[in-house]
């Protein structure tokens, strides 16, 4: 009973593992016969095992060398079981290696850390924000999750990525995302603004559901979905169409004193509005303390949402509600 539960605890474990063992026993076990063979030439069981070892990897160092034919003939057949093993070993390992390169690719293997920041959706936006968190942060680990990317390399995009629905439960959890920092879920530009704002409500939905503290900072694409993405658990929602629907307007209303491109490339690049619900301890503030809250975070508030209306800039002593939506402007 005892060796068939050995067995079944040897043949569940890795290959290079029960390899391992193997060599191990095997040399072991030729380190014996060839010191109890041959005492004169290997004076101490460890002796043989160290001849056995260099013998068997065909390094052949020469410093211990057996003289008696009984000896050779050990030899011979260390040579010729030690030596495949070994060299089945070292292929192993290489196979391994490899495979695990692909896997990477692939999306195939978990996050095992912590405190990592989740990116959802692959697009340009997300390629361009992965470049400049690494650019200016550096110690940041990305994970990204995607369904439709087949395999992204390590060497271009240093970010551990997860191939699968970010709706369901088992890509999370191979994202780590309960021991995550924060989560961002961009949009899907390739599908209609309704299709994308659902399926970013439903990821946070899910995302949520996973890590109840974890902030979470969606990309919605209308405006009427806002609410929505709110109340599934976001944290703060961003709208790209918001701050493009801005700039359309500054260059139509200056034709004449048109932007460069470039400059207006480089100000999308550092800058995009948030809409953020209203923290419990900020129920009831004056909005001129909120403001300087927020400047302290080198973060500009704009004005508050409330029941659908905008208040820009309201006056000083306009005191925010519980419900309320900040809209802020933050760099990058």
């Amino acid at each position: 009973m005892n060796i068939r539960y050995a067995k079944q605890i040897y043949f569940r474990l890795p290959i290079i593992i029960r390899l391992l063992l193997t060599i191990s026993i095997l040399m072991l076990l030729f380190g014996l016969v060839i010191h109890f063979i041959e005492p004169a030439q290997f004076p101490t069981i460890f002796d043989g095992i160290w001849w056995a070892f260099v013998t068997g990897a065909t390094v052949g160092y020469g410093d211990y060398v057996p003289l008696s034919t009984t000896g050779k003939i050990v030899a011979i057949l260390l040579i010729l079981t030690g030596g495949a093993f070994i060299a089945f070993y070292i292929s192993s390992l290489s196979t391994a290696a490899f495979q695990h390169e692909q896997d990477l690719e692939k999306g195939n293997l978990s996050f095992k850390g912590n405190g990592h920041i989740i990116m959802i959706g692959w697009n340009e936006r997300t390629r361009q924000l992965i470049e400049i968190l690494l650019k200016n942060k550096p110690s940041y680990r990305i994970v990204l999750i995607d369904h439709s990317l087949r395999h992204i390399s390590f060497q271009d995009f240093p970010v551990h990525f997860v191939q699968g629905n970010p709706t369901e439960d088992h890509t999370l959890e191979k994202a780590n995302i309960k021991l995550a920092d924060r989560v961002l879920i961009t949009a899907d530009i390739s599908e209609s603004e309704r299709q994308a704002d659902n399926m970013t409500i439903l990821t946070t939905v899910a995302v949520r559901g996973n890590n109840k503290q974890i902030p979470i900072i969606a990309e919605i694409l209308s405006k009427i979905q806002i609410e929505n993405a709110l109340r599934a658990g976001a944290t703060t929602i961003v709208r790209s169409n918001d701050f493009m629907s801005t700039l359309f307007f500054h260059e139509i209303s200056h034709l004449k004193k048109a932007t460069p491109f470039e400059d207006i490339y480089q100000l999308l690049k550092t800058q995009q509005f948030y809409h953020t619900k209203i923290p419990d301890n900020l129920d009831d503030k004056p909005f001129n303390y909120i403001s300087a809250l927020h400047a302290e975070k080198e973060q500009i508030l704009l004005g508050v949402i409330r029941n659908d209306q905008y208040h820009m800039n309201p006056p000083a002593g306009f005191r925010v509600k519980k419900g309320d939506i900040l809209l802020s402007f933050i760099n990058i």
